[in-house]
C-alpha cells in the first residue's frame, strides 16, 4: 500500500501498481500485471464513483490473489461515470480461474467503498498503518431488524 502519492493520470497509477504487486509474486512481472490491469481498463472504466476505483483483472501466470490500496495525494481523471477524480484505489490481481473468488472480493470491496463515512475516515487519516488497519478491520454494517 501506498499513501500520499502524487501521479497524474491512469496509466501512472496503472504502472505504481503493477511495480507493488509484482514485489508480492515470483509468477508475475510487472509489465504483465500492467498489461492485465490496462487491458481490463480498455474493457471500461473499474472507477465507482465519488472517487474510488478498483483495477482489477484475473490473469493466467497469477497463483495467488495479489491486493493493493493507493491514496493519491489529488484525485485524477479515472472515467468515472459521475465524472469525480477519483483518489482512493483498490487493486486487484486473481488467478484467472478463481471467478468466484473474484467477484466475491470485487463485491465486498464495493460494499466497503460505497459507505461514505468509511471513505471520509480513509481520506483524512494521515498515517499510511492507520490507513491499513481500517482497511483491513473494516466489517459489513449489520442489517438491523
Amino acid at each position: 500500500m501506498l499513501c500520499h502519492v502524487q501521479a497524474t493520470s491512469k496509466k501512472r497509477v496503472l504502472e505504481y501498481f503493477s511495480k507493488l504487486l509484482a514485489t508480492e509474486t515470483s509468477s508475475l512481472t510487472s509489465h504483465d500485471i500492467f498489461e492485465s490491469l490496462l487491458g481490463r481498463e480498455r474493457l471500461g472504466s473499474t472507477a465507482l464513483g465519488k472517487g474510488v476505483a478498483i483495477p482489477h483483472a484475473r490473469v493466467a501466470k497469477c497463483d495467488v490473489t495479489l491486493a493493493a490500496f493507493l491514496q493519491l495525494e489529488k484525485g485524477i481523471d479515472f472515467d468515472a461515470l459521475d465524472k469525480q477524480p477519483v483518489d482512493l484505489l483498490f487493486a486487484l490481481m486473481v488467478p484467472e480461474n478463481s471467478t468466484e473468488e473474484h467477484l466475491n472480493i470485487l463485491a465486498q470491496l464495493a460494499n466497503m467503498f460505497s459507505e461514505n463515512e468509511f471513505r471520509e475516515k480513509l481520506r483524512n487519516t494521515q498515517g499510511c498503518l492507520e490507513k491499513f488497519n481500517l482497511l483491513t478491520r473494516w466489517q459489513p454494517p449489520s442489517d438491523s431488524l
